[in-house]
């Protein structure tokens, strides 16, 4: 995969990418969105817990398809308020840590999800050849 940010617009507002071009012969998961619910069933309180929990879970996605954090072409995101907006980035960023190229990235507000409590979900596509 390459990453695309052209010189002629402005630089990404944080640590992504603006595109990513992925070649035509890769595989390519898609995940749904991840909420922060742990196996137990229990949520925690915290938009930035939430967030991990959200990446832990697509990790184990990944890994079921042979693929890493570093195989992500985009991620997107929504938040039920802006004052998530902070935790949600600083998980993401530790999520994206050990890759060297970033992927695209797309975060949303809304409105809310299907449970009040719920205040991050995360989706990403992923290729690997």
């Amino acid at each position: 995969m390459k990453a695309l940010s052209p010189t002629d617009m402005p630089p990404p507002f944080a640590r992504y990418a603006h595109g990513v071009e992925i070649p035509g012969d890769w595989r390519m998961v898609q995940t749904s969105g991840q909420l922060g619910i742990r196996l137990d069933g229990t949520i925690p309180e915290e938009a930035y817990d939430q967030a991990v929990i959200c990446f832990q879970n697509i990790e184990k996605i990944l890994g079921s398809a042979g693929m890493s954090a570093s195989d992500v072409a985009h991620v997107s995101a929504f938040v039920t308020d802006r004052s998530h907006m902070a935790d949600y980035m600083r998980a993401r960023d530790e999520f994206l840590a050990s890759t060297s190229r970033l992927p695209s990235s797309t975060l949303l507000i809304v409105s809310g999800f299907t449970r009040p409590e719920f205040k991050v979900e995360v989706e990403i596509l992923a290729a690997a050849p």
